[in-house]
């Protein structure tokens, strides 16, 4: 299977590579990160979310790729999250295409506010369609993540209602969650150009 790649005008979305574990860790300890989550996660389970992004881009090709900072205001950084297309982790309780594959993102609390999320969803989206050919990507999040809902927004995403999350628990407060659906004919932005590497 072709493992993609992605650059951007200021980014790398690329492979994970072992020194990627601890700032990740650090990423998802943070309570500013995960505020929209149900928790934080400790070393293993972050681990083991590298681990099944890393699994995925060796079976499908895509994954939630690491995001390198080449150019920027703040200037370069080798690592400052994910953004990128995963198969969601549960069976899914609303209508979709199939495969159903989510863009989502995880970005340092210091790189917010960039338009880091932004470029990179947009690249992620333009690869899904245009690349790979999938006839519909997802994303979704709690009804107060504003800022992750504007990001949606930017990309060209289309709100598509609300859904209980099946691993919340009712009273849960993140059991409610928004939906948002692109096709191919909501691509907004300029052309990105793809890279791919093989395993």
């Amino acid at each position: 299977m072709t493992r993609h790649e992605l650059r951007t005008p200021r980014l790398s979305l690329r492979a994970w590579r072992d020194d990627d574990l601890e700032p990740f860790a650090a990423l998802n300890a943070d309570p500013r990160v995960m505020r929209w989550f149900p928790s934080t996660l400790d070393r293993s389970r972050s681990d083991a979310t590298v681990a099944r992004f890393d699994s995925a881009h060796t079976e499908l090709g895509y994954t939630a790729w690491a995001v390198e900072v080449l150019r920027s205001e703040r200037g370069p950084a080798s690592f400052v999250g994910f953004v990128g297309l995963v198969p969601p982790t549960f069976d899914p309780p609303f209508d979709h295409a199939v495969p159903c594959v989510e863009v989502g993102w995880r970005l340092a609390a210091d790189w917010w506010g960039l338009g880091i999320a932004t470029e990179a969803a947009a690249a992620a989206l333009r690869l899904a369609f245009l690349d790979l050919a999938l006839p519909e990507v997802v994303s979704f999040t709690v009804p107060p993540n504003l800022p992750s809902q504007a990001v949606m927004q930017r990309i060209g995403m289309r709100y598509a209602g609300v859904f209980d999350h099946p691993r919340a628990e009712p009273g849960d407060w993140w059991r409610t969650h928004v939906l948002y659906r692109a096709t191919a004919d909501d691509l907004p932005g300029p052309t990105v150009r793809s890279g791919r590497t093989q395993p």
